[in-house]
This record gives structure tokens, C-alpha cells and sequence, in this order.
């Protein structure tokens, strides 16, 4: 028995030692700007992509590849600004070449926004799209801006920012940003207006083009936390696209449909052009050159006759991985936020953690409750585990005259130690499956915690003030890592003295790896400690006085 709690110990040892491995990667330097832009101009260089024959709206004329004329902090931008996002609007396409998210702050540290779609300062990484066909606005069209920057106001709902191209062939086109209160959403449309005196059959593209260099090195019992494309459809559900086989010419793309939507996911946010449903479209990837990447999707225009009207767009979401939000966006939107290969745990995990969020208004008190309800579901479990590892305590000083008389033959001790355990109705194994039980949960919080963009600068209480990253101080895991030493003192001592020093180490060695960990995981670890003791305490000084009064009777 002794031997196999060990094995547990050490396995679980080993766990910590993965996730302390994966924590510390997390917590490297960010790519500086040089890295991540290395070789890349502007994140407007790339070809305009073309259909296929498949959408069955007939070849749309494709322009010739151009060399960029200036590089892109060098084009005229303007500003559209609400209460949520910051974002600039390149003349060059009318593209979103940075757009800052004002409710989340760079870092725990700083006061500035969150850049998620950027211009080089980290990344390079925009929002593109364009329209294909003879003379058509495309990403590296020179659109007119307007003369001043759009502020949302007070008692406005939305703000509009028109962009004119500059008239081709009589065709005159207007792309239509609408920016809306309260949401990381943004309506994009084309407005066409053919004057060419002959039918047009244009098709528009929209796209997120950006560098292969992932936002957060984030990695864990060998899954990283994913940067890149990402394509949804109902027939082929949610994939991820690697850049490297995009780069190779080996990625898998969905088939053209009706349905589903393009998106590039980093960790706790994401960027996602969404169509309406019904519109046949077509997905694509690619590399572009200098380090950068576009994924996107194609979809038809329906014929416009000679002074007629028509109008094609598409949704924009670009922001945080709110899981109470995604989902009801877009069918499958909820599946970017990536928790590794437990989400089957994690997922119920953090919507137990979400209800308790309601009740408290604090993600520290959140843990806390779930700690106490893990424990209350796993109480009949525990218990019975306590009672045997009580026992086991009782019967310490039998098991050590057993070792003095056996001790030369391991085989008749270990035969002495079942009859004993058996006559006792003793669960030899009992003390392990605690173990057993917190280890998925304990690795399922890690990825909850790590996954979750509500988790992200999440404050506790006092010196906590980031839940997601490591306690400044250390607080937390030298309480830890005392709670853990009680717990041994409760445990039965091994009668081999190497795997008692062994036992008794493991409480020094949790408390340095648990230093680097994320605190509201410690703080779990540490309140789930704090009611072991309790619980195994009352269930010790019971059989222990039970026994006392037998012998007295």
C-alpha cells in the first residue's frame, strides 16, 4: 500500500512539475517587435484571393499582384471610437489595422488597452476585406476617409463610418463600417452602385491577415495553447489550422457552403468574420509572404444589372473569448476557447465557477465555492479514504512489531499486513483515491484558469489582485505548503524510513513549484488542504477515541 501511495505521489509529482514547466513558458518574455514583425512591411502585401468555379456565380477577374506604395504607418488613418473598442481604419482597403480593447488592460501591470489587431507594435495583424472583379475596391484600394475622427455619444447606439473608393468604370463603391454600443461587434457591407451600363457579377472577400508568431507561449502535458486560423461549418465542425501547414501547402480547409465562419484565435481572444447564414461561400488560407498568413472566406455577389443597387457584407467580432457570449453570436463561436485535452472537465468546471461568479461578484470566492462543492460531492469518497488511513494510524504500532518480526521475509509480512487489513476492514488503498480524484480537477482548474478571459487580472482580495498569474508574495504557497505538511503529520508514518523523508519532502517540493503557479490554482489547492485536515481530522480523533474506549470497556 505504501508503495503504491507513492507511485501516486510521484505521478502527481510529476503533474505539477509539467504544468510548473508549462507555467514558467507562459510567463516568458513576449516576442519583441522585431522578432514578431521580422521581414514582414505591412500586413496589406498578399495577393487578392480568387474563387473558384464552385460558387456558380461564374470567374471573377482577379488584379495583378502591386507592390505596396508606402509602408503602412506611413498611409492616412482615421479613428472610430466607442465605449468598448479604439480602433484605426487604414485608407489603404479600409482595413482595421489596430484596434485597442478598452475594458482589458496590455497587462497586470499597465494601464494601457489591450492591442489585439496591430500595426507592428507586437504583431502585425488586420481585418481586411475586398471585393473581386474588373477595376473593383480591393484591400489596397486608396479609399477617402472622412475628415475627422467618429466618437460614440452619449444616447447613441452606433456610429457609421463611410469610405468611398474612388469611382472605376462606372462603378461606384462604398464600404460601411458600423461600430455598435456595448459589442465587439462590427457590421462591415459593400455598397455597390453599377453605372457601367452592363451587368457586373463581383464576389467579396474578407480576411484576417497576421504573423505566425503566437500571442502567449502557453504549453502543458504537451498541448499549446493555439495561435491561428480557425474555420467552423456544420458538416465539418470546429478545426484549427497550423501555420506551418499552411506555409507546407498541407492544410485542410472546409469544403464551400452555406454556413460557418473564419476566425485567428490566440489565447483569450479572437478575431472572426461571420456571414449570414444561407450564403454560399468559399474558405481559404495562405501564406503571403514575410512571415505573415491570411484565412478567410469568399462569397458572390448576385448579378447587379446596370443601374442597380446591391449591397454584401459581413459581421466582424474581435475581442475577448466571453463564453456567455460567443455562443450566441455564432453557432460554435464558444469553441475557440481552447482547455487543452480536459475540457470535458473544465468546461462544467467553469460554468460551476460562473454561477458562483453571479452569486459573489469575485472569481476568488468563486474558487472557494467550488473548492467546498468538489469536496461535498466527493465527501462519501473522502470519508471512507479517512476512516482507512485513520485505521491505518491506529494500527501503526502493529505494523511496526510486524516489521520487526518479518522483516527478513518481505513475502510472510506482506501476507501478516493482509490478514491484518482484512480483519480490520482496512481499504489498503484507501488513502490514494483523493489523490486520484483531485489530479483531472486540479489540471482542469490549471487550463479554466489559463483559458479563461474572465480569469484574466482577475483580482481576489488584498495582495491578490491577478488570479490568473502568481502570487507576489508568496503567500499563498507557503500556507500551501504548510497545510500539506499537517496533512502528512495525520497520515499514517510509511514503515520504510526512505519513503517517510520521501512523504515528508513532498510538502517543500509542492510549495517551490506552486510558487509559479497561477494563485487562484493555489488558492484552490490551499482551501481544499484546509477542509482535508478538517474532515480527516474529526474522522481521526473518532476511531482513534473509539478505540481507546474499546480498550477501556
Amino acid at each position: 500500500m505504501d508503495q503504491r501511495r507513492l507511485l501516486l505521489f510521484l505521478v502527481f509529482s510529476f503533474a505539477l512539475v509539467m504544468l510548473w514547466d508549462g507555467w514558467i513558458k507562459h510567463n516568458q518574455p513576449a516576442p519583441t517587435v522585431q522578432q514578431a514583425a521580422a521581414g514582414a512591411a505591412a500586413p496589406t502585401d498578399g495577393s487578392v484571393p480568387t474563387p473558384s468555379a464552385n460558387l456558380g456565380v461564374g470567374q471573377a477577374a482577379v488584379p495583378g499582384e502591386q507592390q505596396a506604395t508606402a509602408a503602412a504607418a506611413a498611409v492616412a488613418r482615421t479613428v472610430v471610437e466607442t465605449d468598448l473598442l479604439r480602433a484605426q481604419v487604414s485608407a489603404q482597403g479600409g482595413a482595421i489595422v489596430r484596434l485597442e480593447l478598452k475594458q482589458h488592460r496590455a497587462s497586470a501591470k499597465s494601464e494601457d488597452s489591450f492591442v489585439l489587431l496591430d500595426d507592428g507594435s507586437r504583431h502585425q495583424y488586420a481585418a481586411q476585406a475586398g471585393l473581386i472583379g474588373d477595376g473593383l475596391p480591393n484591400h489596397r484600394t486608396m479609399f477617402e476617409l472622412p475628415a475627422s475622427e467618429l466618437v460614440l455619444k452619449d444616447g447613441e447606439d452606433r456610429v457609421e463610418l463611410r469610405l468611398r473608393a474612388p469611382e472605376q468604370n462606372g462603378v461606384q463603391v462604398t464600404k460601411v463600417m458600423t461600430f455598435h454600443r456595448g459589442s465587439y461587434l462590427i457590421d462591415v457591407a459593400y455598397e455597390i452602385v453599377n453605372e457601367s451600363g452592363q451587368p457586373i457579377s463581383p464576389h467579396a472577400y474578407f480576411q484576417l491577415t497576421r504573423d505566425g508568431n503566437p500571442a502567449e507561449q502557453v504549453e502543458a502535458f504537451g498541448v499549446h495553447t493555439f495561435t491561428g486560423p480557425a474555420f467552423y461549418t456544420d458538416l465539418g465542425k470546429f478545426q484549427k489550422v497550423d501555420f506551418d501547414d499552411i506555409a507546407s501547402g498541407k492544410a485542410k480547409l472546409p469544403a464551400a457552403t452555406a454556413d460557418g465562419w473564419v476566425a485567428m484565435v490566440q489565447h483569450y481572444f479572437v478575431s472572426a468574420w461571420l456571414p449570414e447564414q444561407g450564403v454560399q461561400r468559399e474558405y481559404f488560407a495562405r501564406s503571403i509572404g514575410g512571415g505573415l498568413y491570411s484565412a478567410g472566406l469568399i462569397v458572390p455577389v448576385a448579378s447587379i444589372e446596370p443601374g442597380a443597387t446591391a449591397t454584401i457584407g459581413s459581421r466582424l467580432y474581435s475581442g475577448p473569448q466571453e463564453q456567455d457570449k460567443l455562443e450566441s453570436i455564432a453557432p460554435g463561436l464558444d469553441l475557440v476557447v481552447d482547455y487543452g485535452w480536459l475540457t470535458v472537465i473544465a468546461a462544467p468546471l467553469f460554468w460551476v465557477l460562473s454561477w458562483f461568479h453571479s452569486l459573489t461578484g469575485n472569481w476568488g470566492w468563486a474558487i472557494i465555492l467550488v473548492t467546498v462543492a468538489i469536496k461535498l460531492v466527493f465527501f462519501p469518497l473522502s470519508a471512507a479514504s479517512y476512516k482507512s488511513m485513520a485505521k491505518m494510524r491506529v494500527l501503526g504500532p502493529r505494523l511496526q512489531r510486524m516489521k520487526e518480526l518479518y522483516g527478513n521475509d518481505k513475502a510472510k509480512m506482506q501476507q501478516e499486513m493482509m490478514n491484518l487489513y482484512r480483519t480490520e476492514k482496512i481499504n489498503p488503498l484507501g488513502g490514494c483515491l483523493p489523490i486520484l480524484v483531485q489530479i483531472p480537477v486540479f489540471i482542469a482548474l490549471y487550463w479554466v484558469l489559463l483559458g479563461s478571459v474572465e480569469m484574466r487580472h482577475a483580482p481576489w482580495l488584498g495582495w491578490i489582485t491577478d488570479l490568473s498569474s502568481k502570487d507576489p508574495y508568496f503567500i499563498l504557497p507557503i500556507i500551501m505548503g504548510a497545510s500539506m505538511l499537517v496533512q502528512m503529520k495525520l497520515n499514517p508514518t510509511p514503515p520504510d524510513p526512505i519513503q517517510a523523508k520521501v512523504m515528508m519532502a513532498m510538502p517543500i517540493i509542492f510549495t517551490f513549484m506552486f510558487m509559479w503557479f497561477p494563485s487562484g490554482l493555489v488558492l484552490y489547492w490551499v482551501v481544499n488542504n484546509l477542509l482535508s485536515i478538517a474532515q480527516q481530522w474529526q474522522v481521526t480523533r473518532m476511531i482513534e477515541s473509539g478505540k481507546a474506549a474499546a480498550k477501556s470497556a
